[in-house]
């Protein structure tokens, strides 16, 4: 096994493979794909908790180099997701460059030698020209922290690191969050167990979801030349329509928030329950929703929703913020992902030995999310303030991808060893981009959430359209780089 690719990828998800096939189209073939697991696929691998699905229609969150007319839903469960992933690494040749059970441990730039260094949970050390990264931001689960949370006796996991060995048929389960794995998994784990208690700190927005399944004579026209191009086209710009609320002024979000509100008086005819699910911030400012079967499985007679919060967990029970204590089974964890803390949390080391949290002391920033000052031919694919409250990530991957085979291009024209986004043009990109942030529906909405850092800062999405990315990252402008060697 070779250890001196010239490239050489962290991760197995959509960002992983979207990068090796257009490597390898583009003609470059010394490449690795290093993947912490023993199979591929990320955030589609690690999530299996009952009912999980894309809440993006398929045809959208799928490659666009990479059509299929097969999808057996408009949003498409978990494994089926996990298996076009698959059908992708077969049908572009990719298993030769994959490498499992090598974790990422480290990088470390060599100035003298011009390369990085990669070294893995295993003591394996890779030496290449250029790393990209494919991690993303949801691979890290976020625990919360109450007390007594180890002591508890029973099963205790998080969605992310589903137990498939701990029924809960006739348990009495707790389940701590309602972010975007809770909206899926609820509803089934409400069928089953004897008594659902659900603890709500912040009521999701929640819009109906338009899902159906496509029949088999729909599939078929799909199949037909341009049929699936044009549905996906259709479904990009139906998508982009929402961006205004988003990217303009909150104030065009009250649209989105009617849907929600009848949306949620359909179908949770209790006012007293009704009133503990309405939120109080402008939608948008936390991740929107999309479900048809949440609130129902909310009104069941075995399904409590508690909005006081956890005051402590004991060995068989939880205490909420009045003091009353409620004797659990099981406890489930739907509370989201360490996103920024994920991407400032790394071992990397770059040009002079400076670590990535000197350069990111004062939060976390790069260039158009993909290179950051510092750390040549370092690429970050799903870096900072590239995520989307509107849209598919697949789309901004491929853009980025894209931008990434423009600087090895960049590379191989001048004979350059190396190239590094200058402190100056990555200072004046982010002052524009937190500048547009700072009056947009996730600083004004009124709520807290993982899109800000500790400082209140929006560290994880893009402010504009995701035609205005794909614009802007179309071609590469060598004077915001120095080149080296």
């Amino acid at each position: 096994m070779s250890t001196r690719p010239g490239i050489t990828i962290i991760g197995s998800g959509f960002a992983g493979l979207g990068m090796a096939i257009k490597l390898k189209e583009a003609g470059y073939h010394d490449f690795v794909i290093l993947e912490k697991a023993d199979d591929l696929g990320g955030t589609w691998r690690d999530n299996t908790y009952p009912g999980c699905a894309c809440d993006v229609p398929s045809h959208m969150y799928s490659f666009s180099f990479a059509l299929n007319p097969n999808w057996s839903r408009m949003f498409s469960p978990q494994a089926e997701i996990w298996d076009y992933m698959r059908a992708c690494v077969t049908r572009y040749g990719l298993a030769p460059h994959l490498r499992f059970g090598k974790e990422v441990v480290g990088l470390e730039y060599d100035d003298g030698a011009r390369n990085w260094r990669v070294s893995t949970g295993d003591g394996a050390v890779f030496t290449t020209n250029a790393v990209i990264s494919g991690t993303g931001a949801l691979h890290v689960p976020s625990f919360p922290r109450i007390p007594g949370r180890e002591r508890f006796r029973g099963p205790a996991f998080h969605s992310a690191e589903w137990d498939h060995s701990a029924d809960l048929t006739g348990r009495r389960v707790a389940v701590i969050g309602t972010g975007a794995s809770a909206v899926q998994f609820v509803p089934r784990i409400a069928e089953r167990a004897s008594r659902l208690h659900l603890f709500q700190r912040t009521p999701p927005w929640i819009q109906p979801r338009p899902d159906f399944p496509i029949s088999s004579r729909m599939r078929a026209v799909l199949g037909l030349p341009g049929a699936a191009r044009t549905l996906r086209a259709s479904i990009y710009w139906a998508l982009e329509a929402r961006a205004l609320g988003f990217t303009v002024d909150p104030r065009l979000m009250r649209a989105h928030e009617a849907l929600a509100l009848r949306h949620l008086a359909a179908q949770v005819p209790d006012p007293a329950l009704r009133a503990k699910l309405t939120p109080d911030y402008t939608i948008g400012c936390k991740r929107i929703l999309l479900s048809n079967d949440y609130y129902p499985a909310l009104t069941r007679d075995n399904v409590e929703v508690i909005t006081d919060g956890v005051a402590e967990i004991r060995e068989n029970s939880i205490v909420d913020a009045t003091g009353g204590e409620i004797e659990v089974d099981a406890i489930v964890y739907g509370t989201g992902f360490k996103v920024v803390e994920a991407m400032a949390d790394r071992r990397i080391v770059g040009r002079n030995g400076r670590k990535i949290q000197e350069a990111w002391q004062d939060g976390v920033e790069t260039y158009y999310g993909i290179t950051t000052a510092g750390f040549p031919n370092l690429f970050f694919l799903l870096g900072p303030n590239t995520g989307l409250g509107h849209h598919s990530v697949v789309f901004m991957i491929e853009s980025q991808v894209r931008y990434v085979l423009e600087c090895l291009r960049l590379l191989s024209r001048t004979g350059a060893r190396a190239l590094d986004v200058r402190p100056e043009v990555q200072r004046a990109f982010n002052d524009r981009l937190q500048s547009r942030l700072r009056d947009l529906v996730w600083s004004e909405g009124g709520c807290r959430s993982w899109y800000l850092d500790e400082h209140g800062v929006n560290r994880a999405v893009w402010p504009g359209p995701t035609f205005e990315y794909w614009a802007r990252t179309r071609k590469v402008r060598p004077e915001a780089y120095e080149l080296i060697g």
